[in-house]
């Protein structure tokens, strides 16, 4: 697999975010600082292609850790697949009605959150014969300066938008803070079937190191 040289620092930052905790499922309780997943998803916003794949080395907190408690309306319940893809094929399904399902549920959530993200890419086996790293490298570069994006990118959940940036030199420093997090989901491992990956998550003076995920390749694990 061949590997980019360079680590981006991406500057990842917005008024609210919710990066729900697994382990609690009727009300969002949000961890403590953003999720090697979810730094992931906010570059995938700016770059997604299937001839790379990105990789979190690190996550710097640059504000804060500030909560608070909001009332949120969420559905009870997903449309099945079946019944969509029953509708692509044009065939009557139960009529939906959102306002039927709806409940208002407490959540825990993340104020004025701040953060630098280390990330590199690697390429893939999708990768085309004009696919290089070079390509990609520039590619990046000049959509995360002009602030285009592939899919708004969000904080945890949709309607917290992220703003995604180059980092600067002028840029908060980290704040001072150790703090055992605790497992902490790092990313799905999306095989046959699809598993969440967690690690032990610690930050020491505001920095938290990622570790590779291990991925399942033709039955074998590769970072």
């Amino acid at each position: 697999m061949k590997r980019s040289d360079a680590t981006y620092r991406v500057r990842v930052r917005g008024e609210w975010a919710c990066f729900t905790r697994p382990e609690l499922r009727t009300e969002r309780v949000t961890y403590h600082v953003m999720t090697p997943s979810a730094a992931r998803g906010a570059v995938e916003a700016v770059l997604w292609k299937p001839a790379i794949r990105w990789r979190v080395h690190r996550i710097a907190v640059l504000s804060p850790i500030k909560f608070a408690s909001v009332k949120r309306n969420e559905v009870k319940h997903v449309v099945p697949v079946k019944n969509a893809r029953a509708m692509m094929r044009g065939e009557d399904v139960a009529d939906y009605f959102a306002d039927d399902d709806r409940a208002q549920r407490n959540a825990l959530v993340l104020r004025d959150v701040d953060y630098h993200v280390d990330v590199s890419f690697s390429m893939t086996d999708r990768a085309g014969p004009g696919d290089n790293p070079l390509k990609f490298d520039e590619m990046f570069r000049r959509r995360l300066e002009r602030g285009q994006y592939h899919m708004a990118p969000y904080l945890g959940c949709r309607e917290f938008p992220a703003i995604v940036e180059s980092g600067r030199d002028d840029d908060p420093s980290p704040i001072a803070v150790d703090m055992d997090l605790g497992r902490m989901l790092l990313d799905v491992d999306y095989g046959r079937p699809n598993r969440p990956v967690y690690f032990d998550a610690r930050m020491k003076q505001g920095v938290i190191e990622v570790e590779p995920i291990k991925r399942r390749e033709d039955g074998a694990e590769v970072a």
